[in-house]
């Protein structure tokens, strides 16, 4: 019987414990997960906005297309391309490696901008 009595007991106090987790850190009781470290490019106007940017290796970098028409993000290189983007339609690409990687709009090719050197933090 004290046996039962020690583990109703734990779980009581895991509970408390637990509650007093979620009252102090309500995020933790919507399930919300940590927001991620990636960068954004707005596209807006005929223009990128920051037209530089900086991200760590393994940055993912999300352009989102602000404009009422459509724009194709494209590097100068080959290396990223995405399909054409609507309004408020998103790309997203990884940088694995350190460099400078100057893109375009390929639509609008007066359109550039450049992920600036990405280093490894």
């Amino acid at each position: 019987m004290k046996k039962t009595s020690l583990i109703t007991g734990s779980s009581f106090l895991l509970a408390l414990a637990t509650a007093a987790l979620l009252a102090v850190h309500p995020t933790l009781a919507k399930g919300e997960e940590a927001k991620s470290s990636g960068a954004e490019v707005k596209v807006d106007n005929f223009t990128f906005s920051p037209d530089t940017l900086t991200v760590p290796v393994n940055g993912a970098v999300t352009w989102v297309n602000k404009d009422d028409i459509p724009h194709v993000i494209t590097s100068n290189d080959g290396l990223f391309k995405s399909k054409a983007l609507d309004t408020d339609q998103k790309y997203s690409y990884t940088f694995t490696k350190t460099g400078t990687y100057p893109y375009y709009c390929s639509i609008h090719p007066k359109m550039v901008g450049k992920v600036g050197k990405i280093v490894v933090r």
